[in-house]
């Protein structure tokens, strides 16, 4: 995961248009988007419960709290169906950015971050009524989750944005709409 990170930011930086210097009064808010996207969860983090690859979709809400810092609380869902029961995982939480354009000196276009996310996964695992077997084998992780986040949104007007967010639980990519 480590490997994929550093390449993907690689490549944004390589192919990314204008990163280039900004002025030094630029004061750019990051808050107030809503975050909408599509993703593969890995088997860390709070992945643990199916023990397997996932596509997810997750919902997030950025609001500021200081410069270059937003929370944002989130809601992921993703379900699982095997030969006899079916898992639905929920995990909410809320996820702490922070964003280093000024210290990277890119451009207006780009957003540039690393975050942190912390919660709970609501877990609902129903069994096929025709199934005769041990139900108890079943044994999920835990409720509580700590992810860390790299990612990059591109600015495709001045109220939407693309974004990649690479992370040791949820990996997506997605639509900001600020």
């Amino acid at each position: 995961m480590r490997i994929l990170t550093i390449t993907a930011l690689f490549l944004l930086m390589i192919f990314g248009k204008n990163l280039s210097a900004q002025q030094s009064t630029y004061s750019e808010k990051y808050g107030n988007t809503l975050n909408l996207g599509l993703g593969i969860g890995g088997y860390s983090g709070y992945y643990g419960y199916v023990g397997r690859s996932l596509p997810v979709f997750h919902i997030n809400y950025e609001f500021d709290v200081a410069r270059n810092f937003t929370l944002a609380p989130f809601a992921t869902f993703f379900t699982y169906r095997d030969v006899n029961y079916r898992e639905t995982v929920i995990p909410l939480g809320v996820k702490g950015t922070y964003y280093f354009d000024q210290m990277l000196n890119a451009n207006a276009d780009w957003d540039f971050y690393l975050a942190g996310s912390l919660g709970f996964a609501v877990d609902n695992v129903s069994w096929d009524s025709d199934y005769n077997g041990d139900r108890t084998y079943y044994h999920s992780a835990g409720p509580l989750f700590l992810d860390a986040h790299v990612g990059a949104e591109y600015h495709l007007t001045r109220k939407l944005g693309i974004f990649l967010d690479l992370s040791t639980g949820v990996s997506t990519i997605g639509l900001a709409f600020h």
